[in-house]
């Protein structure tokens, strides 16, 4: 079991758990392979939920696009997340925001926390 542990430790980044946190709208830079070209691609959104914990962990971002709710599952540790910016802080007072998805327009919006 400590085997395991110590290779886990290698894939772990170190300054993400900064941004995401439940309630902040964050921009996630994804990189996307089409045959043999690698491009970025910008997913911004809602964290409303955040999941399990060291290399296993995962968060859920919510973001409405063309009239329809998009939700995307990463994982924090993915080699694919290439990088993560805070865009606004949110202040929540739940651990997963899963009741925003039957709210819409500006009560699907979350509070800006100031500090």
């Amino acid at each position: 079991m400590d085997a395991l542990k110590l290779i886990a430790q290698d894939s772990l980044k170190a300054d993400v758990s900064e941004a995401i946190k439940v309630g902040n709208t964050i921009k996630i830079w994804v990189k996307i392979r089409e045959g043999e070209r690698e491009r970025l691609q910008a997913f911004e959104g809602t964290v409303i939920a955040i999941k399990g914990s060291g290399v296993s962990q995962t968060f859920t971002v919510r973001r409405v696009s063309y009239g329809v709710g998009v939700e995307r599952v990463f994982p924090v540790h993915s080699p694919n997340v290439d990088k993560i910016e805070l865009i606004r802080t949110g202040k929540v007072r739940r651990s997963k925001l899963y009741y925003l998805r039957d709210r819409v327009g500006k009560a699907a919006k979350v509070k800006q926390s100031i500090g």
